[in-house]
């Protein structure tokens, strides 16, 4: 039975043939693919529309997480990593010791990429970011910094009394190399308020971007889902995204993060995920985005097995190493706080698609006999 077939006989079959075609879907469309309970049909239309843009090649990379500090001024409900400036046990590393954690592990891996994320701290100063960056590329020229979420730079831009355009210059000199995606939650009025009537709203997250895109710094793009957001401000969020993509094009992957409420103040009305939901999200994701070149499956949010199904359902990205991570595993995640590059291609393998290192920008790596990696632009 063709694909055709299959999808003829979905409640959602007339979307999915138009996926086919190529047409962009509608926000009502993507409201009818939630409320479909038709699972395989929806996940193989986003994984033709993977091959289609990726082939079967599923990309990872060479990384390691810092997080510098987990005190933050917002105190969101769904969090678990923030601590109060008060409290004795929250973490304020200096630049000194963020060198150190990131040399801990560099003669090991080889990374590519730094991601350095961390709370809103009102005590750091302006020159505490241009001076981490600088000291950074210094000590490891050939790595790519990916840096402050949208979040982080509208907080760094009002501690040093300047435009968010002026902080992304400054950063960028300093040896920014692109943002991770991280803060932009749900765009939903009503979910921020509810949730974290304190972070950077919604349009402030996107005129962040904007302005990082027209600068040339890439960047990945987020949705924390699975709390108390609808089906119809899940599509509204990806809606967004696609049309700032369609004026900047400088979004590289979007990572659907999946909520996790342990240790958080997030309870009542909370929508709990099935791996069915998590799979459809995916794949909603894909068919949407249409103007997105990847979609990343956050081992590390999702797990290692659900990870490796998702490549099936629209995902093309892995990750990668990570090393440490704790903003996750706050929230009760029981996975692993890393892994090897080698159990990443042989999760990847598992799953019958082609592992390829990548660098921060999607440019396949290659290493010599010593693990020196060589980057070839794509």
């Amino acid at each position: 039975m063709m694909f055709e077939d299959i999808f003829q006989n979905s409640d959602v079959g007339d979307i999915l043939l138009r996926v086919l075609d190529g047409e962009r879907l509608s926000f009502e469309d993507g409201v009818r693919l939630f409320r479909s309970a038709d699972l395989p049909a929806i996940g193989a239309a986003a994984n033709i529309v993977r091959h289609r843009l990726n082939g079967n090649r599923t990309y990872y990379v060479v990384n390691r997480h810092i997080n510098y500090t987990d005190v933050c001024k917002n105190e969101c409900r769904f969090c678990a990593f923030y601590k109060s400036p008060s409290d004795p046990s929250a973490v304020r590393m200096t630049i000194s010791e963020v060198l150190d954690r990131a040399a801990e592990m560099y003669e090991h891996l080889k990374f590519t990429e730094l991601h350095i994320v961390g709370g809103c701290n009102p005590d750091l100063p302006f020159d505490y970011y241009t001076n981490l960056l600088s000291a950074l590329r210094e000590r490891f020229p050939g790595v790519h910094l990916q840096a402050f979420t949208a979040v982080e730079i509208a907080h760094i831009a009002d501690v040093g009394r300047m435009t968010i355009r002026e902080t992304l210059k400054a950063l960028q000199e300093a040896g920014l190399g692109s943002i991770p995606g991280g803060g932009a939650e749900v765009f939903s009025s009503r979910v921020r308020d509810a949730l974290c009537p304190n972070k950077l709203p919604a349009e402030k997250w996107l005129e962040v971007m904007r302005e990082a895109h027209l600068l040339g710094i890439k960047s990945n793009a987020t949705m924390l889902y699975g709390h108390i957001e609808t089906d119809a401000e899940r599509v509204e969020h990806l809606i967004k995204l696609r049309e700032l993509q369609d004026e900047t094009h400088g979004f590289m992957a979007f990572i659907p993060l999946k909520f996790h409420v342990d240790n958080t103040r997030v309870g009542e009305g909370l929508r709990r995920q099935s791996s069915t939901d998590d799979l459809k999200l995916f794949a909603i994701s894909r068919l949407i985005l249409d103007n997105f070149p990847h979609i990343k499956a956050f081992w590390i949010m999702l797990g290692v097995k659900l990870a490796q199904v998702a490549l099936s359902f629209g995902a093309d990205d892995f990750d990668g190493t990570v090393v440490e991570e704790h903003i996750t595993h706050r929230a009760g995640a029981k996975t692993p706080e890393s892994l090897t590059p080698q159990e990443i291609r042989r999760l990847i393998s598992e799953t019958g698609t082609v592992p390829v290192e990548r660098d921060t920008l999607y440019n396949e790596v290659t290493r010599d006999e010593t693990g020196m990696p060589a980057i070839l632009k794509c």
